[in-house]
């Protein structure tokens, strides 16, 4: 196989072997965006240099998220920080947390030229100044992915699971291993913010409408904004006032408020709780029965999945990635 040379990178990076030599020893005079260009041809051709000669020149991905304190974007962000521990040093994984209830700050943010971006890797609303901002960046030519949930926008590539087949898979286990009994169900999530909350609850209504028991009815959904607190004071008012709950789907977070009231009520009425995200928590939960299905979604896939899809948006790696959702997963007390 013949030997990669400083021309052969030069002319794939579409520039001068001096410009190409000056990136490559870091002698700097070149701008970002050229570095960059070299960088990305340096990887694609395999040219042997050392990692640390291209470090002032990586490809820089950032990573927006929201609420670390969460069980769930806490999992995520620990995902995310393997794997930029794992990354070649030329490629640079930068983690930001944006505050959700903001989403002009979050456009902002996103539009935001101070730090310098190959590739963009978003959890968002789906808020329309949210969708410009990012059609803006990704028309400059920077490769974006959103994960977890879409903005609903055809055009941004998306990782995740299938939010509407979760809720549908929710309704399934409910209304199946109740058939005997009659009465309502609760479903539980954020808000209306994220599309993937929106989905969850859609496909749960939807499979009790095509093929629920008619014993079974689907009240409404509680909006808690993910808030232990005003979740348990939430779904305690609704079980006070409808003594015929017997199910709850919380589709988002704040089950540690779930799972507060279900342990008081647990004396007086039998309810099946079906949640999302396996904690350690919730293992214990389902061991002791208060939880009955957990649906996980695999965050550390969606993280890894995303890192690689963006790599393979700027060519450095030449293999496609599979773009179908994350498959989910049904843990139960016999397989947690």
């Amino acid at each position: 196989m013949k030997k990669v040379t400083l021309k052969d990178v030069a002319r794939e990076a579409g520039l001068g072997t001096a410009t190409v030599e000056r990136v490559i020893n870091g002698r700097g005079g070149v701008s970002e965006k050229t570095a960059e260009k070299v960088t990305r041809a340096v990887k694609r051709l395999k040219y042997g240099v050392r990692d640390a000669e291209l470090h002032r020149s990586a490809l820089r991905i950032e990573v927006i998220l929201v609420r670390p304190e969460t069980s769930f974007f806490a999992r995520l962000n620990r995902a995310f920080e393997r794997i930029a521990a794992s990354l070649d040093r030329a490629v640079l994984l930068h983690r930001t947390f944006v505050k959700e209830n903001d989403p002009a700050a979050m456009a902002r943010h996103i539009a935001s030229t101070t730090l310098r971006r190959s590739g963009l890797i978003i959890c968002a609303q789906d808020d329309p100044a949210v969708k410009q901002a990012l059609r803006a960046v990704m028309a400059s030519g920077v490769v974006v992915v959103q994960i977890v949930t879409r903005c609903d926008d055809g055009r941004l590539p998306y990782v995740g699971i299938d939010n509407y087949a979760a809720g549908r898979t929710a309704a399934y286990y409910m209304s199946g291993l109740l058939a005997a009994k009659a009465g309502n169900f609760v479903a539980i999530c954020h808000s209306g913010t994220y599309k993937g909350h929106r989905d969850r609850i859609q496909g749960f209504s939807d499979y009790l409408a095509e093929r629920g028991s008619p014993n079974h009815v689907f009240l409404h959904a509680i909006l808690g904004q993910d808030d232990d607190l005003q979740i348990a004071e939430l779904l305690a008012e609704a079980l006070r006032r409808d003594p015929n709950i017997i199910g709850v789907y919380s589709a988002g977070g704040g089950d540690e408020g779930v799972a507060a009231v279900l342990q008081k009520w647990s004396r007086m009425r039998d309810i099946f709780w079906v949640g999302h995200e396996l904690t350690h928590r919730k293992q214990r939960y389902l061991r002791s029965d208060l939880m009955n299905i957990c649906i996980d979604q695999a965050p550390e896939v969606q993280a890894r999945r995303s890192v690689d899809m963006v790599l393979h948006k700027l060519e450095i790696i030449p293999t496609e990635i599979n773009s179908d959702p994350v498959r989910f997963l049904t843990i139960t007390r016999e397989n947690v």
